[in-house]
């Protein structure tokens, strides 16, 4: 088992500790997140069905890589697969949303960079293209802080991610609460291309934390 400081340092770096997921290019305006998608059953796929057959429609799968939570910050690595047949193109961060174990949407504000939250994120995005069995990743980073004891602790369940605001989203298992304190906020670094030296696993989705969402993710820009 790698040592939790060496799991941390490939996590913050953006390399995918098993497999991850991807979302989306949304511009932080310091509003509350609206409330996440609600979600839809999708078809149940067959443990003989090939990959393909599995792929979600955009023809990209976002999963997650897994997460740490040393010196109290909290990382959720995230990949984005491109499983489909044709370029699928990034510029930007993934959109999130969050809600608790009751599917209720948390209210929230998205931190692009996670400056608030810690330093090492801001790249700014930029834009480039994954080809099929080509893999973007990004890092979901919080904090459980509490800025007023007489306020009740956020605690999300459930993460649907998608590639970019607006576009469509996915559930993703969040490996564990995410326990925002009363923050209220949640940071998200940039799409970058993953390095194709690194594999990927095939594209057949993780357990996910619920059925995957067929709406599209509010842009936090409006």
């Amino acid at each position: 088992m790698t040592p939790r400081p060496a799991r941390l340092r490939l996590l913050l770096t953006g390399l995918p500790l098993v497999a991850a997921l991807p979302l989306a290019a949304c511009t932080s305006t310091g509003e509350p997140a609206r409330s996440p998608v609600e979600r839809q059953p999708g078809p149940a796929a067959t443990p003989t069905e090939p990959a393909a057959a599995r792929c979600p429609e955009p023809g990209v799968l976002i999963r997650s890589t897994g997460s740490d939570a040393a010196m109290g910050l909290r990382a959720l690595g995230l990949e984005l697969v491109n499983c489909g047949t044709g370029p699928y193109a990034l510029n930007g961060y993934p959109a999130l949303a969050v809600a608790d174990e009751q599917h209720q949407p948390i209210r929230l504000r998205v931190v692009n960079g996670a400056k608030e939250i810690t330093s090492g994120f801001d790249a700014a995005p930029r834009p480039f293209t994954l080809l099929p069995g080509e893999r973007a990743t990004a890092v979901v980073l919080w904090r459980n802080t509490f800025t007023d004891t007489t306020g009740a602790p956020a605690n999300g369940a459930y993460l649907d991610v998608a590639p970019a605001a607006g576009r469509p989203a996915q559930a993703v298992d969040p490996d564990g609460p995410i326990d925002l304190g009363n923050t209220g906020r949640i940071g998200v670094s940039a799409w970058k291309r993953a390095d194709p030296a690194t594999p990927a696993e095939p594209p057949a989705p993780s357990a996910p934390s619920g059925a995957p969402s067929v709406a599209v993710t509010p842009d936090s820009r409006l």
